[in-house]
């Protein structure tokens, strides 16, 4: 009679233990997004945080990284949303982690971007008020640049001219390095890529500041090209093969998307709901890195700053309910 309690006692644990993990397959308690190291994502992630913690009465934490490094954790389920996957630039860790079913798209966040080679707007055409002459007034084009080695030299090495590149961490960093190997622009500049963004940005407003000559890769939206006057230099029309096969075209199409692991949309159905109607614009979130830059604010405050000026926007994303306790927590 005792062995046979003790065997029922323990079938009943087994049982208990096993609706105790497939429980914790369907519920999540903290949903974790992706933070890879620039403005832009950092300030869609505080949007979604303020109406899934206010709204839907999750808690939420936000895990850095490289972009290699947060889209392998994604696949893994180690994040759960991405607000930013730049598809193109990891075309394809995107594309086979779809196509695997282990992460899934759910909206386009916006797909009005850009990106490429820049350089200040008085390089070209001057600026009167600053009292800046055009040193390059016919430089159009990525191509162009073989013209003006010495206008953009390098202050490491005179003889060659210097474009700062994408951070070498960034797949975009490569695409770069290849394309001005096919244009033949490595015989006149050196190519430098920065650690970071900061990197990059700190570069260009020391040169913006003293009206000097500067040409390296940036992207919009972002702070910086809504706060700087800046010409992005054209390039071949987008072809894929000729893209695929050497760098001769201008970037491809971004679509910029929201993304989420595959287990989410059962641990979370009205999170996912929220995150599947999540779509701004180029403009929108330029505007708000505008303001960040303006006012030195963090990301969260810039949030609720944005989220205030276009409660139309974000209340079109949730029922009317969730909107109402996040009006209430904003004020």
């Amino acid at each position: 009679m005792k062995r046979i309690t003790y065997l029922i006692v323990i079938g009943m644990l087994l049982v208990l233990t096993a609706c105790s993990n497939e429980k914790s397959g369907d519920s999540i308690e903290v949903i974790k997004f992706a933070d890879a190291g620039w403005d832009s994502i950092r300030v869609h992630n505080s949007i979604a945080q303020v109406i899934i913690e206010e709204g839907y009465g999750y808690k939420t934490e936000v895990v850095n990284g490289t972009t290699a490094a947060t889209m392998q954790a994604l696949e893994q389920g180690d994040i759960n949303v991405y607000m930013e996957v730049w598809t193109d630039n990891v075309k394809d860790v995107y594309e086979k982690a779809v196509e695997k079913g282990k992460i899934e798209k759910l909206s386009t966040n916006f797909a009005d971007n850009s990106q490429g080679l820049y350089v200040p707007t008085y390089v070209i055409k001057g600026d009167a008020e600053r009292g800046i002459e055009a040193v390059a007034p016919d430089l159009k084009t990525v191509q162009d640049l073989e013209k003006y080695p010495e206008i953009f030299q390098d202050p490491e090495d005179s003889s060659k001219g210097r474009i700062v590149g994408a951070p070498s961490s960034w797949v975009v960093s490569e695409q770069l390095e290849t394309k001005l190997v096919t244009y033949d622009l490595d015989k006149k500049f050196n190519y430098l890529a920065p650690g970071s963004d900061a990197a990059i940005v700190a570069d260009l407003a020391g040169a913006y500041t003293k009206g000097e000559p500067w040409v390296g890769y940036y992207w919009s939206p972002t702070w910086v090209t809504a706060s700087y006057d800046l010409t992005l230099l054209e390039d071949n029309p987008y072809e894929e093969k000729a893209w695929d096969n050497d760098r001769s075209t201008e970037f491809p199409p971004n679509d910029v998307v929201v993304a989420v692991h595959k287990d989410l949309p059962a641990q979370a159905k009205d999170v996912v709901d929220f995150l599947s109607k999540y779509e701004t614009s180029n403009a929108m979130t330029e505007q708000a890195l505008k303001y960040m830059g303006e006012h030195e604010t963090e990301p969260m405050e810039t949030a609720k700053w944005w989220m205030k000026e276009h409660e139309d926007v974000w209340t079109a994303w949730v029922p009317e309910d969730v909107a109402d306790k996040v009006k209430a927590a904003l004020k």
